[in-house]
């Protein structure tokens, strides 16, 4: 019989649709066509396939080679399917045996001397094969990242020779080694190092309890950016799944995952140059971008007005969403964007607008139209803004006092906080909807025509108004979960919306 068939996986976003590799020798001139919408990369197999199988001492067959990548709607990119090509081209010659292909899947570029190139996508493959229950042959390169996938049936292989080895029962092929975990205490920025800011401190901690986006306002060298730094430091750990969650986007980015730090939260602090395709992806062959790299983690728009106001735009969607579709003419991709929003700006051009050692230079309009570069809608999606004024010189030389807490101290607290949300809805304060925020949020008469009179004088808008209400459970969660929100909670999460 002529005709073989193997397995691999394409991608399309994090997901990873299975393709079925159908490999055809027939009479006629020798030559090989590979259908099924490929991309120039796999066009391109046929001449890597066919040397790699001749430099591994195999017959390439002297007869018409037709390959068909099934499901032929779905684009097919990248050299992810040279080894699968390879393997139904000597299979369908009779050359190696087919019973361990129905069981397999394989994925590799395959080098013109037949040894295994790793390729970007691996984690969502293998994500998706251990659902199936089927087992996948990686490159050696992609070990480290296959590893992290505890309980997937993976092995792994350097050569098209060893590969062809097995499948005869030649010899056997490795699993992975186990990923061993580093401590992360002395590699992520931690509290301890900022001086003062006690207001700045506190709403850094309540975003990390809710979950909230959280803008600095303040001078330059206030420690802003110290500030922002130390947020994923002072945040739960990621559990397993969402670890995986993060580590995929990384390899679908073609981005190296570090397995001794794959737990560890992202940090993107994207130039405020970046365009707005760098921030959100897209390209020919849809990429992820910046907000998607955050998943799970923390996105810091440094000097957030210098950013340029198109781009900002679009963040508005994935920040209610928590996800991003890039649409293209020929594919859709959809990626995860669940980040937390930091973002820190100077209060005038100058930077020294209400600055009590330096004289601020700007007129009363350069500061408006400085602040008009950040969109109404976009400031209303910011659960929290507080200011970072200049420390005192007296204070940063004096030595640490109580307040000075490091950050395993917050975590801890943040964690017990972040309990009280998990147990009433399963996820933080800020990703609860409305019929949740209802029966999580309640208020007293006494509390509710308060804030109601609050947010009329303020001009606060609905959205506003739901915000407000997350920032102020979170605020109770600190204070011990209290099951009904005081007029202390309400008024502390209403100080930090004065834009």
């Amino acid at each position: 019989m002529s005709l073989a068939v193997t397995l691999s996986r394409a991608q399309e976003g994090v997901a990873a649709p299975q393709v079925m590799v159908e490999v055809h020798l027939s009479g006629g001139l020798p030559g090989t066509h590979i259908v099924g919408l490929p991309e120039a990369a796999v066009r391109e197999a046929r001449d890597r396939v066919r040397v790699a199988i001749q430099n591994t001492a195999f017959e390439y067959p002297n007869r018409k080679v037709t390959v068909n990548l099934a499901p032929a709607e779905l684009p097919k990119d990248g050299g992810r399917f040279d080894l699968a090509i390879a393997l139904g081209i000597l299979a369908a010659g009779g050359q190696v045996p087919r019973e361990k292909l129905d069981e397999c899947e394989f994925l590799g570029e395959l080098a013109l001397s037949g040894e295994l190139r790793g390729v970007p996508g691996v984690l969502p493959a293998l994500l998706r094969a251990r659902a199936r229950g089927r087992r996948v042959v990686v490159p050696r390169a992609n070990a480290a990242e296959a590893a992290l996938v505890a309980d997937a049936d993976v092995l792994v292989a350097g050569h098209l020779a060893e590969v062809c080895g097995w499948l005869r029962g030649a010899q056997e092929l490795a699993a992975p080694a186990a990923v061993v975990q580093a401590d992360d205490d002395g590699h992520v920025p931690d509290l301890i190092d900022v001086r003062g800011q006690l207001q700045a401190r506190r709403a850094l901690e309540i975003a990390a309890v809710g979950g909230h986006h959280l803008l600095l306002v303040g001078p330059p060298g206030t420690g802003k950016t110290m500030l922002a730094e130390r947020l994923p430091g002072i945040l739960p750990p990621l559990g397993e799944s969402e670890a995986l969650e993060s580590c995929a986007v990384r390899s679908v980015a073609g981005q190296p995952v570090d397995p001794a730090h794959w737990r560890r939260r992202p940090f993107r602090a994207p130039h405020h140059t970046a365009s707005a395709v760098a921030l959100v992806g897209g390209g020919p062959q849809p990429r992820p971008g910046e907000i998607s790299l955050a998943h799970n983690g923390v996105l810091f728009l440094d000097e957030l007005p210098e950013f340029n106001r198109h781009v900002l735009e679009v963040l508005r969607e994935p920040l209610e969403s928590g996800r991003i579709v890039i649409s293209r003419a020929a594919r859709q991709a959809t990626f995860p964007a669940q980040f937390q929003l930091v973002a820190a700006m100077n209060p005038c051009p100058c930077g020294y607008a209400g600055d009590g050692r330096q004289r601020c230079q700007c007129t009363p309009d350069q500061i408006q139209r400085y602040r008009a570069r950040i969109s109404g809608p976009l400031l209303d999606r910011i659960d929290l803004a507080v200011e970072v004024p200049r420390v005192p010189l007296a204070e940063l030389a004096a030595p640490r006092g109580p307040h000075d807490e490091d950050s395993a101290i917050v975590r801890e607290r943040v964690i017990r906080a972040r309990q009280h949300g998990l147990m009433r809805a399963g996820r933080s304060n800020a990703e609860i909807n409305t019929r949740e925020l209802e029966r999580d949020c309640a208020l007293g008469p006494a509390e509710r025509r308060w804030l109601e009179a609050a947010l009329e004088r303020l001009g606060l808008s609905a959205r506003a108004y739901h915000r407000v209400l997350r920032v102020a459970r979170s605020i109770a969660d600190l204070d011990g979960g209290a099951p009904l929100l005081d007029r202390a909670h309400l008024a502390e999460a209403l100080q930090y919306r004065r834009f």
